[in-house]
Parts: C-alpha cells; structure tokens; sequence
C-alpha cells in the first residue's frame, strides 16, 4: 500500500446520514464512522467493543451511555470508552447531531445487546 491514501467523503457514505471507513479497506490501523443523525432520541442500540472507542462531537448534543455512566455533551466534548464496555449515544436535539466516532481496530467488531 502507498505511504498516503487520498478519499473523498463520498466514498465512504453508506447512507445520507453516515460515512464509513474499515481499516483494513483505508490502510490504517482504525476504523470510523461519521453520523449525522436529525431525529431527537436517535442513535445506536447498546453494544460493546472488544477495543476502545472514541467519540468526538462536532454539532448537536447527545446523551452517552458507558456502562452505568450517563453524560450530557455538546460541541468539542470527547469521550473514550474502554473495551468491553457497554455503550451508546442518542441524539438530545433540537439541533441535528454530527459525531466522528473512532474505533481502535482495522474492522468493526461489534456485539449489540438487548435494550
């Protein structure tokens, strides 16, 4: 693989509201995702990771669910949560929520759990 890889944010999107990039597809060690989600109390069911995840938000504010933690953020608010750790977000609006979430492995390893 080239020392440099180049994409547009169009070759990721999955969907009008997600862009995607596998690892092991991009030649980096991580994968991520990038969600823009408009409906308040949207957002991922619960599941874990057998790596971290980190989130960073752009816009909106969401509410995250680490284990038995639950936080309010907004704009420039990171958050890690370590393997193993049951997780989520959902979006608190009104304004829409852009979050970049990264996942330390070069494939998404996902178990969802029941609500």
């Amino acid at each position: 693989m080239d020392s440099f890889r180049l994409m547009s944010v169009n070759d990721l999107r999955i969907d009008e509201r997600t862009m995607r990039c596998e690892g092991k597809d991009c030649g980096a060690g991580i994968s991520f995702l990038i969600s823009s989600e408009d409906r308040v109390g949207a957002g991922p069911g619960l599941h874990k990771h057998p790596y971290s995840e980190t989130w960073i938000v752009e816009a909106g504010r969401a509410r995250f669910t680490s284990g038995d933690q639950q936080t309010e953020v907004g704009p420039g608010s990171v958050g890690v949560v370590g393997p193993d750790t049951p997780h989520r977000f959902v979006n608190l609006g009104p304004d829409p929520l852009k979050i970049l979430c990264i996942h330390a492995c070069e494939r998404f390893i996902t178990e969802w759990l029941a609500a």
